[in-house]
C-alpha cells in the first residue's frame, strides 16, 4: 500500500490484484499442504496452519491499515486475543480496562487465572488509577476503547505513557472503530486487536479475528503462538473478509452519520434517561475522543428505566435485527446484560453502569428517517403502555 493513497482508496485496491493472473480478486488457495522440492529446501508455505496465500493477503492487507509491521488472522475475535494473550506466563499480572467486552472478562477471570495470571480491573478514564493499578509483576495494559457497551474513551497516548514506563506491553481492542477512525499503533500501542466478524466484514457472514503489531520481538512470539495454537482462519473466510474490507469506508460513514442522528433523537425524548455516544459533545472523554479518532464510530449504547421497558420497546421495533453481534449492513438492537456481558455476574455488571434498562444500538445502512420512525414507535409504546397502567 503506497504511503501516498488514502485509507479510502488503499480499501479498495490494497492487495487486491493477483499479479500472476491480473485477477482482480484474490484467488481462495485451499490446499493445505504444498509441493517442496527437496527436505533440504522448503518453499514459502509447506502447511496451511503456518500459512496460506490467501490468508497472508488478508493479514499484509490489515497491517498495512493499521500501520503495522505483522498482521496475523484468526478463527474468531476471542481466538485473536487468547492467543495473544498466550504472550504472559505464569505469575504474570494483566491490567485491564473495567468494561471490557463479556467473552474477554470471562477468559481473563475463568481462563487465565487457571494458568496462574494475575488480573485486576481498573477504570481507564481515569489516568491516576492506571498509575496505581500497576504492579511489579504488570506485564500487559488492555484497552477497550470505546468501550462495550457504554463507550467510555481511554486516553491511548496517556496509557501508552504509562505502560512504557514500566516495561508493560498494550493490547487494545479497536473494533468499534476500525482503522479508518483510529490507529492505535501510531499512538503507540504494541497490539491492536479486532472482532473482524464486526464492521471489518460487515455482513454477519463471518467470523473471524485479527491482530497487528509493529514490534518485532512481540510479532515473532505472536508468529510461533499462531502457529502453535493452530487456530487460524479458514481461507475462504479470509477472501470474505477481503471483499468486506472493500466497502467498509462507505460502510461505516453512512452508519455513522446516521447513529448520529439516533443519538441526538433520543437525548430528547423523556423514556430514555441516558445515551452512551462519543458524537455527543457532553459524552465523558469527547476531547479525548476527538483528539485521538477521525470519529465517533457507528454504535450507541441508551439507558431505559426497566427491564420491563426493554421488553416493551423490543417488541415494538421492527427494523433493526434484535441479536448479538454488531457493525454489519443490519442495524443490530442487542440487550448487554443478557446477551454481549450474560457471562459478568449481575453485581459486576451493575457495578459497571450495565443495568437491566441498557440497550446498545449498532446502526446499520437502513434509511436514516425510517430507522428513527421505528425507533419512536418503540418509545411511543412505552408511554402508552405507562399510561393505560396508571389508568
Amino acid at each position: 500500500m503506497s504511503n501516498r493513497l488514502s485509507l479510502q482508496t488503499s480499501l479498495v485496491h490494497s492487495h487486491s490484484l493477483d499479479h500472476a493472473t491480473g485477477a482482480v480478486s484474490i484467488p481462495i488457495h485451499h490446499a493445505t499442504t504444498f509441493h517442496q522440492k527437496d527436505f533440504d529446501s522448503y518453499g514459502v508455505y509447506d502447511y496451511s496452519r503456518s500459512g496460506n496465500p490467501t490468508r497472508e493477503t488478508l493479514e499484509k492487507t490489515i497491517a498495512d491499515l493499521e500501520g503495522g509491521d505483522k498482521g496475523f488472522a484468526f478463527s474468531s475475535g476471542m481466538a485473536a486475543i487468547s492467543t495473544c494473550f498466550l504472550l504472559l506466563s505464569r505469575g504474570d499480572h494483566v491490567l485491564v480496562s473495567e468494561e471490557v467486552y463479556g467473552g474477554t472478562y470471562r477468559m481473563i477471570t475463568e481462563v487465565l487465572s487457571r494458568f496462574g495470571i494475575e488480573y485486576s480491573f481498573v477504570d481507564m478514564n481515569k489516568l491516576h488509577a492506571v498509575a496505581s493499578s500497576i504492579q511489579e509483576n504488570t506485564k500487559v495494559i488492555y484497552m477497550e476503547t470505546p468501550s462495550n457497551p457504554l463507550l467510555k474513551i481511554t486516553d491511548i497516548e496517556g496509557v501508552v505513557k504509562l505502560a512504557k514506563a514500566n516495561d508493560c506491553l498494550t493490547f487494545l481492542d479497536n473494533t468499534f472503530m476500525t482503522p479508518l477512525l483510529q490507529r492505535p499503533i501510531s499512538l503507540g500501542v504494541d497490539v491492536v486487536l479486532h472482532s473482524a466478524t464486526k464492521f471489518l466484514a460487515g455482513h454477519s457472514d463471518v467470523l473471524a479475528g485479527l491482530a497487528v503489531t509493529k514490534n518485532k520481538e512481540v510479532s515473532e512470539r505472536l508468529s510461533f503462538l499462531q502457529n502453535s495454537f493452530g487456530s487460524v482462519l479458514g481461507v475462504q473466510d479470509c477472501w470474505l473478509l477481503l471483499r468486506g474490507l472493500k466497502t467498509l469506508h462507505v460502510r461505516l460513514k453512512e452508519s455513522s452519520e446516521t447513529a448520529l442522528k439516533i443519538a441526538r433523537f433520543l437525548e430528547n425524548r423523556d423514556e430514555v434517561e441516558e445515551v452512551f455516544y462519543p458524537g455527543l459533545t457532553y459524552h465523558a472523554g469527547y476531547e479525548i475522543q476527538v483528539r485521538q479518532a477521525a470519529g465517533p464510530g457507528a454504535v450507541l449504547s441508551f439507558r431505559l428505566k426497566s427491564e420491563q421497558e426493554v421488553r416493551q420497546f423490543i417488541k415494538n421495533v421492527h427494523i433493526p435485527v434484535f441479536a448479538v453481534s454488531l457493525g454489519a449492513v443490519e442495524s443490530i438492537l442487542s440487550y448487554p446484560s443478557k446477551m454481549s456481558h450474560a457471562s459478568m455476574p449481575k453485581a459486576e455488571r451493575e457495578r459497571r453502569g450495565i443495568t437491566d434498562g441498557l440497550l446498545r444500538l449498532s446502526v446499520g445502512l437502513e434509511n436514516a428517517e425510517e430507522l428513527l420512525t421505528d425507533l419512536e414507535h418503540g418509545l411511543n409504546s412505552i408511554k402508552e403502555n405507562v399510561t393505560a397502567i396508571t389508568r
